[in-house]
């Protein structure tokens, strides 16, 4: 992200917003100009607008934590964007104490302790995974075969959703995220969500169960803490959220490893370093497509860059702030022995992404899984033979294609039997 030779401009007017098509991993070089000599620029998106784009770290955690920048401000504005059609972001659209109330219906199943006492389920199903590759044999597609099974069916466990109907859900997600479809075809693949989401709550309440979706149909049948709108949204964010942005995170960290494969070498050698590796790889992989969660300005806020007037919108941009020379030695680099890593990819302040520690554990087995199943794990093809996801919020590849030596894995061997992930009925 080195910084361009930039021609002097009018200030007055914004720039063009996103920069550029992405291209795989890479971050436009006019971030890193920005944050060095204009950390409040002035940007409009191709719909809304216009906002600051904020790229410095101080800068980000200060708008993502100070609670005189508002989301719900956002509602009462023609909100910049990527899309003809605002994104239903759910709980990121809430400020508190609307926002708290229903974070705390579900915080409780993402504690340290809930999350680590699903680590060792979590490890058979990416053994389990990664066995079916090996059967099948190279090559193989990484993120239809493993990335995006992993967290899909660690979520459906968790929720307690039919895992069988994961291919489905996952399309509805794709559609609703894609930057190819229309403002209706967007809208079709999240009422199809919601009615799907409708179907298993009404069969929560025939036959009740100890998961997450039976205790939120519990919060809002015995305790009227959620209304059928809230229960019916919230569950719909848990179950993509919990699979979309790990999937394509798991994806995104396989391609960075593989393209220098002294990288996954290394982690495969030192499986120690992986907890601090996961880390540093969240900070280095840009995993959103372009700052897209506006905040409104309730009071005048000084930043670096200057004065954010009231009412006025701002954008942040993590990726930016990840790579800061003023938080992070030598940033541009991908230091697998990095210790002590303060990014910003799961977000600051009461937005915090409440799934983090869950991402955090998929991701360290993911990769310890591979590496130790699969020693020689590489790509199939180029990387630049790799594809992308044509998505405004994420970036993934569409594809992965890898092989690997046929091997006797011991590994595998000695795991315990496999037991069946849940299938609770499906509702149809």
């Amino acid at each position: 992200m080195s910084s361009p030779g930039l021609p002097q401009r009018d200030h007055s007017e914004p720039r063009r917003y996103p920069f550029g098509a992405n291209a795989g991993l890479d971050l436009h070089p006019l971030y890193r100009h920005l944050q060095e000599h204009e950390p409040l620029s002035l940007v409009r998106m191709p719909y809304g607008e216009a906002a600051w784009l904020i790229t410095r770290y101080e800068d980000v955690k200060t708008v993502l934590g100070d609670p005189r920048f508002s989301r719900t401000e956002a509602s009462r504005h023609d909100q910049p964007r990527v899309t003809a059609d605002p994104l239903p972001l759910g709980l990121l659209d809430m400020d508190p104490p609307e926002h708290t109330r229903l974070r705390r219906l579900v915080a409780k199943a993402f504690t340290t302790g809930s999350v680590e006492s699903l680590r060792p389920r979590t490890e058979q199903i990416a053994a389990g995974l990664i066995a079916a590759m090996i059967d099948a044999g190279p090559p193989a597609d990484l993120v239809e075969m493993f990335a995006r099974r992993l967290p899909m069916t660690v979520i459906c466990e968790l929720l307690g959703m039919p895992y069988d109907d994961q291919g489905e859900f996952a399309g509805w997600v794709n559609e609703a995220t894609s930057a190819q479809v229309s403002p209706e075809e967007r809208a079709d693949a999240l009422a199809r969500q919601s009615a799907y989401i409708a179907g298993l709550i009404a069969q929560r309440r025939q036959q009740p169960a100890d998961d997450l979706l039976g205790r939120l149909v519990l919060a809002r049948d015995d305790d009227d803490r959620l209304s059928e709108d809230e229960l019916n949204f919230l569950s719909m964010q848990l179950l993509a959220a919990g699979f979309e942005t790990t999937a394509s995170q798991i994806a995104d960290f396989v391609y960075l490893l593989l393209t220098s494969p002294q990288r996954y070498a290394m982690l495969r050698d030192r499986p120690e370093l992986i907890p601090d590796a996961v880390e540093e790889l969240l900070r280095f992989s840009p995993l959103v497509a372009s700052a897209a969660i506006v905040r409104y300005a309730t009071h005048d806020v000084e930043l670096s860059g200057g004065t954010v007037k009231k009412g006025q919108a701002v954008l942040t941009f993590a990726p930016a702030a990840n790579r800061d020379p003023a938080v992070f030695d030598d940033p541009e680099a991908l230091d697998l022995t990095r210790h002590d890593v303060p990014h910003l990819s799961f977000g600051h302040g009461v937005h915090l992404c409440i799934g983090a520690r869950l991402a955090r554990m998929e991701l360290q087995v993911a990769l310890s899984a591979l590496t130790t199943a699969l020693p020689g794990l590489r790509l199939a093809v180029g990387a630049d033979a790799v594809t992308w996801k044509p998505s405004v919020l994420v970036r993934g590849p569409a594809a992965l294609p890898v092989s690997w030596q046929p091997a006797q894995n011991q590994y595998l061997a000695s795991l315990p039997a496999l037991v069946p992930a849940r299938r609770p009925p499906r509702s149809r």
